[in-house]
């Protein structure tokens, strides 16, 4: 039975910029990206059992913890063909691609775009521009952040010497209460620290509206065929797997019960016990003549 193994930091240059990205095990590759506010470390819990069949990539994305902190780029198209160039720069033909949070409308951009490329999408506690499909999860606005985070210059502004409690705040609220491991903690602080920190951070949710244009014009090109898998928990529940349902071939759905929204380090259990047939699970390949 293979064991997990190391993880391997490495900076990779890609689309003007170079990331930072976390590398381990051997076999089909899977990319896992993270979100706000989170590192790599995001998939502590998970990168060892995953590499023990897998060659794991998971990258900090551009602006976020060691990658280039970018002057621009932070809408998802952009996103998508950084991690293109990870691949490509470790010679990775295909890749299974998982994106919780800001990393969702990522993976989802670069399977529209690349189902050569893509083998499989895990899809994550996160919605996909205007698509249709969170209408009850709007119903009331969008989480208050998104407006404060938005506005150019003023969140870093205001947060700069307190990012620690604010953080702290999204750590409680993403994991109901039950907070994240000290050195998970301690990493996400320190890669969200200072002014620029921040500006890359709020920069992702500034590029909100062109990621929603994006993910409007591919859609409206294309279909999503790679097969799909979305994966609720608290608070977005089943709005992702609503809004993906009319443009997949072929989608699955599951709500991790008592879960917050950061998955990957409240319930990695469960995550991994979806997550692994998931992965495992062979692409069929269309009939030949």
């Amino acid at each position: 039975m293979s064991h997990p193994q190391p993880v391997t930091l490495h900076r990779i240059a890609t689309n003007g910029i170079e990331a930072n990205v976390a590398v381990a095990g051997t076999g089909p590759a899977v990319v896992l990206l993270h979100g706000f506010p989170h590192t790599w470390r995001l998939w502590s819990r998970v990168i060892g059992p995953l590499s023990a069949s897998h060659r794991v990539i998971a990258p900090d994305l551009r602006g976020f913890g060691g990658s280039t902190r970018a002057a621009d780029g932070y809408d998802a198209g952009t996103l998508a063909a950084d991690v293109d160039g990870i691949l490509d720069a470790l010679g990775e033909p295909t890749a299974a691609v998982v994106g919780i949070d800001a990393g969702t409308p990522v993976a989802f951009l670069l399977a529209l775009r690349r189902p050569d490329r893509v083998r499989r999408l895990v899809v994550m506690e996160s919605l996909l521009g205007t698509l249709p499909g969170a209408e009850e999860f709007l119903a009331s606005g969008p989480p208050w952040w998104f407006g404060f985070h938005a506005v150019p210059g003023l969140a870093e502004t205001v947060l700069a010497g307190h990012e620690t409690e604010y953080l702290d705040w999204f750590l409680a609220a993403g994991t109901r209460g039950r907070g994240v491991p000290p050195d998970v903690r301690e990493a996400f602080l320190a890669a969200y620290t200072g002014r620029d920190a921040l500006r890359c951070a709020f920069s992702y949710y500034r590029a909100l509206p062109e990621s929603a244009r994006q993910i409007d014009e591919a859609t409206a090109r294309a279909r999503l065929t790679v097969p799909t898998l979305a994966i609720g928990a608290h608070p977005v529940g089943r709005s992702l797997e609503r809004q993906l349902r009319p443009v997949t071939d072929d989608l699955t759905g599951h709500l991790i019960p008592d879960c917050g929204h950061i998955i990957p380090l409240d319930r990695p259990r469960e995550l991994l016990e979806i997550l692994t047939p998931f992965l495992a699970a062979p692409v069929e390949q269309p009939a030949s003549d």
